[in-house]
């Protein structure tokens, strides 16, 4: 426990001390669910007849006021109050006097510091899945305008087979709806209430934990006090879905770098979301996608962090989870500005067909398509057909043609059964268009995976 809520020890703390042990100057970001908290706890100590109404209300009246002040930037964060709570608490009674003591009745810091900190990390996974949405919306309007135009699809980031660009930022949409779906799974798995656990043994006053877990809109009560105190597992699944979710956000940031150089020159990013060189006037660079690669690392450690403090703690509180919430603080904040970046960086990226089409022209991206030509309409068993397509590239190579570019003369040099419709499925629309099957890059498929999406983001 701390010095403020400890009554063994009299020898006054050392300065150093304070400094080390405060965590008021990263907790105070709870601060309104440490307010909101002690309503609801007070409400039900006076409905319980635990403390009488005039207190309740004095104490009410008192904590809004606190709230307003902090809002309005008025509110003195001191050091010696060492967190959140005693601030509050220490500032109330300011306010209000004597009565404000009755407000840690029936409760600790244990279960006020795990009823706090849940409550913020659900309201971040509201926040972060709502993002997450407008996201989706962008790349989904993207998608629309570009059923049909080609790009090199690849495989070990070598050209391997022609596929349309919505279906390319569909796969993206797919990354991000699981992330979706984690953030509201974490939601609804951890809406369960610690408050009234108290240190960890629970409490001998006649609480009502159900009615104060309602009034905050949590979804349950949790079941074992000695392990609700010590529980971080939703602050671990935020940290997990947010690396999770920055993963998939440094590979669509990692291909945005790969396409905007002059080597590709697929997508340009718009100069309000790009720099400029300090020394080459000529260049354009992707801070944007580049700096949301690199916080990926960071969200990383973050969870790195949580985990190796908790992985040797007996139970139940111990000071060490005091390290629990900077680590999620900055993970949500880098997510979340992250997420906005990359939703406008997106809306204003220009999307160059023309080098996408080029580009397909090379890595002879129909060449599967002549191997199962070969196996379905001149008799070959496919891994021969594989080698005999295998030849032809390395003619087409030698005569500086992709393979799609091939006449029938020069086809039937290797093999005479092959007739004049081979001419169609080496096409490269024809080649994208033809993997219709469901989940397939043909344009008629990309269109059902759009409506798909569009049917959910509507349902919500």
């Amino acid at each position: 426990m701390s010095k403020v809520a400890s009554g063994k020890t009299t020898t006054p703390k050392a300065k150093l001390l304070d400094e080390f042990n405060a965590s008021i100057m990263f907790d105070k970001e709870l601060y309104e669910e440490d307010i909101d908290g002690s309503i609801a706890h007070v409400k039900m100590l006076q409905k319980q007849d635990i403390i009488d109404l005039d207190s309740k209300d004095k104490i009410i009246e008192g904590l809004n006021k606190i709230k307003d002040e902090i809002k309005s930037g008025k509110y003195d964060f001191r050091i010696e109050d060492e967190d959140i709570h005693m601030s509050i608490e220490n500032r109330l009674t300011e306010l209000i006097g004597s009565d404000a003591k009755k407000m840690h009745t029936a409760r600790s810091r244990n279960d006020q510091v795990a009823l706090d900190f849940r409550m913020y990390v659900l309201r971040k996974d509201r926040e972060i899945i709502n993002l997450l949405i407008e996201l989706e919306k962008v790349l989904l309007e993207i998608s629309k305008k570009h059923t049909k135009t080609l790009l090199p699809g690849m495989t070990h980031l070598q050209h391997a087979q022609p596929i349309n660009f919505a279906y390319h930022m569909l796969a993206y949409m797919s990354m991000f709806k699981r992330d979706i779906e984690r953030f509201q799974s974490s939601l609804e798995r951890n809406s369960v209430s610690p408050i009234g656990c108290a240190a960890l043994a629970g409490t001998p006053y006649n609480t009502d934990r159900e009615y104060e877990a309602e009034l905050l809109g949590f979804k349950k009560v949790s079941v074992n006090c000695l392990d609700t105190v010590s529980d971080r597992d939703f602050a671990l699944e935020i940290l997990f879905n947010i690396s999770t979710l920055m993963m998939h956000i440094s590979r669509l940031s990692e291909e945005i770098i790969i396409w905007s150089s002059s080597e590709f020159g697929f997508v340009e990013l718009s100069d309000e979301y790009s720099t400029s060189s300090s020394i080459m006037p000529q260049k354009k660079n992707p801070d944007v996608p580049e700096l949301l690669r690199g916080k990926t690392g960071r969200v990383y450690g973050n969870l790195i962090s949580l985990l190796t403090v908790l992985k040797g703690l007996p139970l139940a509180y111990n000071k060490d989870m005091q390290e629990d919430k900077e680590g999620v603080f900055d993970s949500v904040k880098s997510a979340e500005i992250s997420i906005r970046i990359l939703t406008e960086a997106l809306r204003g990226m220009k999307i160059n067909s023309e080098n996408m089409l080029k580009a397909t022209k090379t890595g002879h991206l129909s060449a599967t398509d002549l191997a199962d030509y070969l196996t379905q309409n001149c008799g070959y068993a496919f891994r021969d057909a594989y080698k005999l397509t295998g030849k032809i590239v390395a003619y087409a190579d030698s005569v500086q043609k992709d393979i799609s570019e091939l006449t029938l003369d020069e086809l039937r040099v290797f093999e005479s059964k092959i007739e004049s419709d081979v001419l169609e499925k080496l096409n490269l629309e024809n080649s994208m268009n033809a993997r219709k099957s469901k989940g397939g890059t043909a344009t008629c498929s990309t269109l059902k995976q759009i409506d798909y999406f569009e049917k959910w983001l509507k349902e919500g």
